[in-house]
């Protein structure tokens, strides 16, 4: 019985986890200039349009890294 609590627990946690992360980057998709950085690729033509931000993806990855080391350290 008791690992149904456990696994309760961890799935609220990670529940909550996901809906501040989605929080965030709304709030990153409304307010910060994430997707219009130099180096991402916008391709328009009639019909078809690509879209592949490279720069934001470089930044994001370097940001989550980042915090995750940082989060990681504190916890040891």
């Amino acid at each position: 019985m008791n690992e149904f609590v456990d696994i309760g627990r961890m799935l609220i946690f990670l529940g909550v986890m996901l809906i501040v992360l989605g929080g965030f980057l709304f709030l990153i998709g409304r307010v910060g200039p994430w997707g219009r950085l130099p180096g991402d690729i916008v391709i328009q033509r009639d019909h078809f349009s690509c879209f592949f931000p490279l720069t934001s993806m470089i930044l994001l990855s370097i940001l989550l890294t980042i915090i995750l080391n940082v989060i990681l350290r504190l916890t040891r």
